[in-house]
């Protein structure tokens, strides 16, 4: 392309100038995928755009949209809003009721709009208790106002002078969006980002990623609601890249294979289920089968980049990819590029396995204050290092503070949380971005993350315990799903565990070990406990003495976001599990010497 985005909604116009696409966005419809070109994109965005208008929606208004599933609706609607100045804030469909009433009334957002019945019904519940004017549902509902409605309303063109001046007007420091973060402890955050904050960073991003401008499809279907995946979708349309938009995350393998993309966005908890299903079907294998299929697992978790191994090891590996590895790769579509992990600390592990496997993983580094990229890994010059999250991107900076927190600056650094002047003082110090994490830069300029600054704590002892580090670990075993190190101001640390109910079962099945199906029979299950315990007394090896996990506890429910115990982005919530389970943890603690 020839000229530069400035603002969020020129991505599309300048694709339409200089790299129309016909199947931009891509949508299952009674089982065929139906294609929009980037021209019908542009023109359903301006009818919406005319209509918001027309409901006297002015620049600087706040208009509120969750939907369950990516969708095209969304993206329309996005242009549609920022073209003509308003702010878009994105919701989570699986937040309560309680907290849509917050979000739309901290940030005065005027007109909702929502996927589906389901969330028709959370956001109608509270409707009366914000100043929303009314709600709009992309699927046609009785008694909520219908997009179709709001089309027709716009196909009148006689306003679309007054859309284009409202465009021409908009700069690249405005606000274009509020995204709420889910956060780990206390009440969301209005985190405030200028069309400037993405674009740059998109621009930036695009030359570390090692993707060329083909023809190449990609599959959304992380939350788009996240920065991440709507980062994902706004580079999509700067590269020209056809963007399919999977149907379910249930429906996510078939998708994978149907459309075969070249490219996917991963958080660490998907990988982890790909991965824990995979050995699965390994460990049901028998024979010479199931001998070659770990002999080339045991290869791949050795895997160092830049044929550190040796021609040795290459040669076997190359083995184990024909006869092992094609079949993960047929199983992700088989034309995967390589994928990029963020939004939480990947396990080293899953890095190795996957790499090995042809199928690269580059973890990356990055925050919703951040717009949201600072640093990547990556194949080219030597900028790939297992255990890092990779070097910063160009034109950021990334410095160590004395107590050893990450401090960003740059472009993508946020305006400031919305209505929170304060907490923007403190976070934005003389321009740097105090990240929250703790991490340390090596003399490559490689960064790793070493734990989230609040997250640390001492134990009565005075010694200081990062629960992230040994978290990742011990979720390297299959036995566990979650886990949750405990021990602020406690004479040790110890861990509120969730095990892998699916894997549990499966091998005590193998073991012929007879137990009741309940979750309970399982956690209370003498032969469960004791194999647990070899796995936690595996994983301490890696630590101090101070650092290890003394005890712990399992519990029965799946932590879930449903249930408050995940964020939606899949990170635990310590608030919330301490509370649910503050019985547990007195145990630990009273009867324990």
């Amino acid at each position: 392309m020839t000229q530069t985005a400035t603002r969020l909604f020129d991505f599309a116009y300048l694709q339409l100038k200089y790299n129309q696409q016909e199947k931009l966005f891509n949508t299952k419809v009674n089982n065929s995928w139906v294609a929009t070109s980037t021209l019908e994109y542009l023109e359903l965005a301006n009818k919406i755009s005319r209509a918001l208008l027309r409901l006297g929606v002015k620049p600087g208004d706040k208009i509120a949209v969750v939907t369950s599933t990516n969708r095209i609706e969304w993206n329309i609607l996005d242009i549609a809003v920022l073209q003509i100045g308003a702010i878009n804030v994105p919701l989570y469909p699986t937040i309560s009721s309680k907290d849509y009433a917050y979000i739309i009334n901290h940030s005065d957002a005027v007109y909702c709009f929502v996927s589906d019945e389901y969330l028709a019904k959370k956001v109608s519940k509270i409707k009366d208790q914000t100043q929303l004017k009314d709600i709009y549902s992309f699927d046609t509902l009785k008694n909520i106002l219908s997009w179709k409605s709001l089309l027709k309303l716009g196909e009148d063109t006689s306003n679309q002078k007054n859309v284009n001046s409202l465009k021409n007007k908009v700069d690249k420091k405005d606000l274009a969006t509020i995204i709420y973060t889910s956060g780990t402890t206390g009440i969301p955050k209005g985190v405030m980002l200028s069309h400037q904050n993405i674009v740059e960073n998109t621009y930036v991003s695009s030359k570390a990623l090692a993707l060329d401008a083909k023809t190449y499809k990609v599959l959304s279907y992380l939350p788009v609601c996240h920065i991440f995946e709507r980062f994902a979708l706004y580079y999509y349309q700067l590269m020209g890249f056809e963007i399919y938009f999977a149907e379910s995350i249930d429906k996510l393998g078939d998708n994978l294979r149907e459309v075969k993309p070249h490219f996917i966005p991963v958080v660490p908890r998907l990988l982890e289920k790909i991965y824990d299903k995979i050995v699965d079907k390994g460990s049901n294998l028998t024979g010479i089968k199931k001998l070659l299929f770990f002999w080339a697992l045991d290869l791949a978790k050795n895997y160092q980049p830049y044929n550190k191994n040796g021609w040795w090891y290459h040669f076997q590996l190359k083995v184990a990819n024909k006869i092992i590895f094609n079949k993960w790769r047929e199983a992700l579509g088989g034309n995967i590029k390589f994928l990029v992990s963020g939004s939480a600390p990947l396990q080293p592990k899953l890095i190795q396995v996957f790499t090995a496997a042809n199928i690269p993983v580059f973890e990356g580094y990055g925050m919703t204050e951040t717009s949201p990229g600072i640093s990547i890994n990556d194949f080219r010059n030597k900028s790939f290092k297992i255990g890092t999250v990779g070097k910063a991107l160009e034109a950021i900076e990334i410095k160590i503070a004395t107590d050893g927190e990450i401090l960003v600056k740059g472009s993508n650094v946020m305006l400031g949380y919305y209505k929170n002047e304060d907490l923007t003082k403190k976070t934005i110090i003389n321009n740097y971005l105090h990240t929250g994490d703790i991490g340390e830069l090596d003399n490559e300029g490689f960064l790793k993350i070493t734990d989230r600054k609040k997250e640390m704590f001492k134990t009565s002892g005075g010694k200081y315990i990062a629960p992230a580090v040994l978290e990742n670990k011990l979720k390297e075993s299959r036995f566990i799903e979650q886990i949750m190190v405990i021990g602020e101001g406690k004479k040790m640390a110890a861990a509120i565990i969730q095990p892998h109910f699916e894997f549990l079962n499966e091998w005590l099945k193998r073991k012929k070990i007879k137990t009741d199906a309940s979750l309970n029979a399982l956690i209370t299950n003498k032969k469960v406990i004791k194999r647990i315990q070899k796995e936690i007394d595996q994983a301490n090896k890696k630590f101090g003495q101070w650092e290890q996990i003394k005890v712990f506890e399992l519990t029965s429910e799946v932590w879930s976001i449903e249930n408050g115990l995940l964020t939606p982005t899949m990170k635990i919530k310590r608030n919330a599990i301490k509370n649910k389970y503050q019985k547990l943890i007195d145990k630990i603690y009273l009867t324990t010497k």
